[in-house]
C-alpha cells in the first residue's frame, strides 16, 4: 500500500514571504496581498497599491516644469509710452491703453484677427494717423472712446487699404456718409476693418467679411 504524500501548505504564515513567480514588472501592476491577522478566518486582505512605481514628488515636478514652459513661450513687447499716451488722452487708463494696443497689433489673441495677424510693434505715428482720420469723419473724442472700446483692433488695420477704402465703399455702394456714417461707425465699428467680399461663400474669415454688414 502506497504511503500518502504529506500535504504542502499553499500559503505560509510568514507574512514577509512574497510570491516567487511574480516578476519585477508584474509587481507594479498587481495588488498588494496581505495576510489577515485574524486566526478565525485566515482570509487574504487585498489592497490596491496606487503608489508603487511613482517617484515621490513626480506630479509636483511635472506641474512646475509645465508652468515654466508656458511662461517661456509667452513673448511680450514693451509699448512705447508716447503710443499709450495717444489713448490715455481719450480717457483710457494706462493699463487699458496697453491692452488695446497689444490686441490691435497681435500681441494678445483676438477672435477678430483669427490666425492672420502678425505681431507688430505699434507706433504713435500709426495710431495717431488712424485716429485722426476717423475723427475727420465727424466723430468727437467721446465718440472715439466708444468706438475703440468696442473695436480696439481698428488701430491695427491698414489705414489706406482697409479703413479709407471701406469708408469710400460705404459712400459709393450704399450712400452712407456724414451723420449716417457716424451713427453706423458707433453701432458697428468693425466695418472699418472689412477686407473680404465673399458674397455669402464662407472663406473662413467671416469676422472680416462684408457679408456681415
Amino acid at each position: 500500500m502506497l504511503a500518502k504524500s504529506p500535504v504542502l501548505p499553499l500559503v505560509t504564515t510568514d507574512t514577509t514571504t512574497a510570491f516567487g513567480f511574480c516578476t519585477a514588472g508584474d509587481i507594479l501592476k498587481l495588488p498588494v496581498v496581505k495576510l489577515s491577522d485574524k486566526k478565525c478566518l485566515k482570509r487574504l486582505n487585498v489592497q490596491r497599491n496606487t503608489e508603487l512605481g511613482r517617484p515621490r514628488g513626480a506630479s509636483r515636478k511635472w506641474r512646475t516644469l509645465s508652468a515654466d514652459q508656458t511662461q517661456a513661450s509667452v513673448v511680450d513687447v514693451d509699448i512705447d509710452e508716447e503710443c499709450k499716451q495717444v489713448l490715455t488722452s481719450l480717457n483710457f487708463s494706462t493699463e487699458d491703453a496697453e491692452k488695446m494696443l497689444k490686441k490691435a497689433f497681435g500681441w494678445i489673441h483676438s477672435p477678430y484677427w483669427s490666425e492672420e495677424r502678425k505681431k507688430e510693434v505699434p507706433s504713435a505715428e500709426v495710431v495717431t494717423g488712424v485716429l485722426d482720420y476717423i475723427r475727420s469723419l465727424g466723430l468727437s473724442d467721446e465718440d472715439l472712446h466708444k468706438l475703440l472700446k468696442k473695436f480696439p483692433e481698428v488701430l491695427g488695420c491698414d489705414l489706406d487699404r482697409e479703413v479709407k477704402l471701406n469708408v469710400s465703399k460705404l459712400d459709393s455702394d450704399w450712400g452712407i456718409n456724414g451723420k449716417t456714417l457716424r451713427s453706423l461707425l458707433l453701432r458697428n465699428p468693425k466695418v472699418l476693418g472689412y477686407n473680404i467680399d465673399c458674397r455669402g461663400d464662407c472663406m473662413a474669415q467671416c469676422t472680416r467679411c462684408w457679408v456681415r454688414f
